[in-house]
């Protein structure tokens, strides 16, 4: 554990002998900043800077948008913790090449949008605020928290034909429990943090780790699903894909890979093939698109299977 983290973690535990509220409120406090923000890669950078940019206002936040082309057949393209809407810079010529547009925001609290915190609330609003701009989105591509995300809205009104959703977290329960993980936090300041993700962040919901739970109300997300995860992620494991599996039954591929792990995953070639092929197969204007059939590799990082039910 990095020295920082751990003192992190064990002045709360400390602070939790004497007043778990106090500690609790740390907790809660932390858990909301995204921290760092990733910068925009030597690689990406061509990419990004193509992109027409404009600004939303998101629960009084300004948020920085972008857009790849000319606005027609949208394709809504989520990041997640810690990360910009630059990470997809690999996928965004592919979907330009079957005649979609990308777009995406940095969400607050992270790459050149303002703020320091964010929450799934201001990932919906965004969304929201992206879809009144473009209308009904062809599809949503996610990336791990923003997978969170993109069910939720979905559920709540988004407008979109198909769903990818990449290394993605499903279960909501485990954010909390996974930050606790990290830092070393007794169980006492986790339980300490979760009241207060339920009263303060969500006061007057029902429920709350269910409401917002991927794997919730499947029905209300009546889309074709393309989920990709790794088998060693160690930041949002396995079973968070074998969940949405369960959930979304034969409506949801579940493609699985070994040895890019939660990160790689999303500009690895095999898996933007697979991508593109799941977005290709959407009719567009000019008829039927087509599957480029990619299923599996040999090698580290490959592709090795695709379980369609």
């Amino acid at each position: 554990m990095d020295p920082a983290v751990a003192l992190i973690g064990s002045t709360l535990n400390a602070t939790s002998l004497l007043s778990p509220r106090a500690a609790g409120r740390g907790a809660f406090e932390i858990f909301l900043r995204p921290g760092r923000r990733g910068r925009v890669r030597p690689a990406e950078r061509e990419v990004h800077e193509r992109a027409v940019t404009e600004e939303l206002t998101v629960h009084g936040k300004r948020v920085v948008a972008y857009r790849w082309g000319d606005g027609a057949r949208p394709v809504l393209l989520l990041h997640g913790w810690q990360s910009r809407a630059s990470r997809y810079a690999a996928l965004v010529p592919r979907l330009r090449a079957l005649g979609l547009t990308p777009v995406s925001f940095d969400a607050p609290g992270h790459g050149d949008s303002g703020g320091r915190t964010t929450t799934i609330l201001e990932y919906r609003e965004a969304i929201r605020r992206m879809q009144d701009r473009y209308g009904t989105f062809d599809s949503v591509v996610a990336h791990s928290f923003g997978v969170t995300c993109a069910f939720l809205a979905l559920r709540e009104g988004a407008r979109a034909g198909r769903l990818v959703a990449v290394a993605g977290v499903s279960e909501f329960g485990y954010l909390p429990a996974r930050f606790s993980a990290g830092l070393g936090l007794h169980p006492r300041v986790e339980r300490e943090l979760r009241r207060r993700i339920e009263q303060e962040l969500f006061a007057g919901t029902d429920d709350v780790w269910e409401h917002f739970d991927a794997a919730h109300d499947p029905a209300a997300v009546p889309l074709p699903i393309l989920a990709v995860h790794d088998e060693g992620d160690a930041v949002a494991r396995i079973g968070q894909a074998h969940r949405l599996k369960a959930a979304y039954g034969d409506r949801l591929e579940l493609l699985t890979t070994r040895g890019l792990g939660h990160s790689r995953i999303l500009a690895a070639p095999a898996v933007i093939d697979n991508i593109v092929g799941f977005l290709g197969e959407a009719p567009a204007a000019g008829g039927a698109g087509g599957r480029p059939g990619v299923r599996a590799g040999a090698g580290s990082g490959a592709a090795t299977g695709a379980a369609a039910g």
